[in-house]
Parts: C-alpha cells; structure tokens; sequence
C-alpha cells in the first residue's frame, strides 16, 4: 500500500508538472499498456457486427487474360458458393473479360470484401481456385508482386525469372517451405499467399533475383534464421553474428588481345600524308564553285542514277530466275536416239 500511495503521489506530480516541448500535446492512453499484444487478431464472427447491414454497397473489378476464359467459367460456381457463405456476390463477364465482386445486405464482415478482391485478382493470375479461395481466411494474406519493369532487357528477364524458379522447380519450393507461402511466377507477376511474415520475405526474394542477386544467398539466410528461432535464448540478441555477409563482387572479364601482324609492315621513319578534307575534295572536283541549286540538281542527278542502277541488277535477276533450266547431253543424245528410230 505504501508503494502503490508513492506511485500514485509520483503520477499526480507528473500530471501537475507543467509539459513544454514536445509533450506538451501528449496525453494519458490507460487503454493502451505492456500487456496488450496489438498483433493479435481478434476473431470475427457473424452477428458481431452491431450497426446492422452495410448502408453502401462497395465493388471491384479486375480483368483477365483470354486464356483463363474456359477455366474460369469451369470454377465460378464454385466461387460464387464459396463467396456466398461471406455474403459477398460476384459476377463474371466474358465479354469484357472481368470478375465483379461486391457486398450485399447480407454482409456480416466488412473486411470480406477486400478478400474477395484478393481472390479474384489471384485467379486472374492463374492460381488455381481452390487455393486462391484459402485467401479469404483470416490468418493468410495474399501479394502480387510486379516484376516485368525491374529488368529492361527480355532475355535477362526471363534468365532472372527462370533463376527463381530454379531447376525442376527446386528454389521456388525450398522458398514455400522455409517462409509458408504458396508462390506462383507466372509470366510478369509473381503471387504469393501466407503469413505477413513470409509474404515479406518471398517479397524481399523475388526483388533481390531480379536485381541479380542468387536467391540461394537468402535461402541460406532463411535457413540460418529458422535454426536460431529454434533457440529461447537467442530471442532477444543480435544475430548479426551468425548470418552469412555476402559482397558482391564485380569481376572483369579480360578482353581478347588483338595480335598484329607486324611482318608485312616496313618502318619508314615519315609520318603518314595527311588525307585531304572536305573542302579540298570539293576543290578538285569543281563542286566547291558551284551554286546551291547546282548542288541540290547534282545530288538529285546521283540519285537518279543510283536508282536506275539498282532497278536494272534487280531486273536482271528477276529474268535470270525465269530462265529455263539447260539440259544435260546425255538426255539431249537419248532423244536424238529415239528420233532416229
């Protein structure tokens, strides 16, 4: 009693105390303390909502590509029953090539929604629907990650991406199984589903690959970090020590040493004869005195020259093809043999 009547003397001394600086807006939170854990997810169920119905209605959109038509139309029933149950409707246009999710009076969620939208935006990145419905669960999240403007050429692109996915598939699953996330690379996208902990870690992968850094080099990481959680009394060091430090070393590829041959050359100890400039190419052939419209008919007598020149090969080998083939002397004395008979 005695401590609790000082710590409540001390905080009546803080609060009398005039506040300047920069906390001289703060105020009291009693509502937030040590022992409230802000990352946890509180469930919500259907009923919680107090306020009744959604007064709005709130949609989105996402278009697909061609190829997902005949899938697509295959799973919506199965989509519209798994939406239904969140009271979520859904439209699938085929002529404008978009899905259409939005709430409905029978909306107990309001989060739902941007589920949805998650969903549809991962079909049309060809997830397949039965995984891509696992996005409207609470405890998994969901990323598309852009990559087609990361890298400019086509080729290193696609040898960056294929590097991702790594031979048979290998790097892509050693990833899913050390963040646990499902990832698909599918063409200029990269989608992933899981934890917020593992999205940003695929995340961090992907970016580092197109980049031109190995994924191998965060795999190893990634390892390390999983064995040291496995450790209670590591949880609040540094584990700076233990991580691998990578530098990227840039090594310069030697060019071919071009080799003269100095044989055929004889020294002469004179500079080479200077080569002679526009100006006096001109002067020796006389265009240097003529006018502009003499200049510009010369140029135009040239071209028409050329021209006739190229005309006239090009006619030659179109003739040359239209002539008959000759035929060899052994026919030609066979068909003067059956002639004589």
């Amino acid at each position: 009693t005695l401590r609790s009547s000082r710590a409540m003397a001390a905080e009546e001394a803080e609060a009398e105390r005039p506040r300047t600086g920069k906390n001289k807006y703060r105020r009291a939170k009693p509502w937030d303390h040590d022992g409230i854990d802000h990352w946890k997810q509180e469930e919500w169920n259907e009923g919680d909502m107090a306020g009744g119905p959604l007064l709005e209605e709130s949609s989105f959109a996402t278009l697909f590509p061609k190829y997902r038509e005949k899938y697509l139309r295959e799973v919506w029933p199965m989509v519209t029953r798994a939406l239904q149950k969140a009271g979520i409707g859904c439209e699938l246009n085929l002529i404008e090539g978009s899905m259409t999710v939005k709430t409905t009076r029978k909306t107990w969620d309001p989060y739902s929604i941007l589920k949805a939208r998650d969903v549809i935006k991962l079909l049309a990145r060809s997830v397949p629907a039965p995984q891509a419905l696992k996005a409207l669960e609470d405890n998994v999240a969901c990323d598309i990650i852009k990559i087609g403007g990361l890298v400019r050429n086509k080729d290193r692109f696609v040898k960056r991406r294929q590097r991702l996915v790594g031979p048979d598939g290998s790097t892509l699953k050693a990833l899913e199984l050390l963040t646990g996330c499902y990832v698909l690379v599918q063409g200029n996208t990269v989608s992933a589903m899981g934890p917020h902990k593992g999205i940003k870690q695929v995340r961090k992968v992907v970016i580092d690959c197109m980049e031109n850094i190995h994924p191998i080099y965060n795999i190893k990481t990634l390892m390390i970090k999983r064995e040291l959680a496995k450790d209670p009394t590591l949880a609040n060091q540094s584990w700076d020590r233990f991580l691998p430090r990578f530098q990227k070393r840039n090594v310069k590829r030697r060019k071919p040493q071009k080799v003269r041959d100095t044989a055929a050359r004889t020294y002469t100890p004179f500079p080479p004869a200077q080569q002679p400039s526009k100006v006096d190419m001109q002067l020796e052939s006389g265009e240097y005195f003529l006018s502009a419209e003499q200049k510009e008919s010369l140029k135009q007598l040239e071209k028409t020259q050329t021209a006739a020149r190229k005309s006239a090969a090009k006619r030659a080998a179109h003739e040359a093809e239209l002539e008959a083939p000759r035929e060899s002397s052994r026919r030609g004395k066979k068909r003067a043999r059956a002639s004589e008979d």
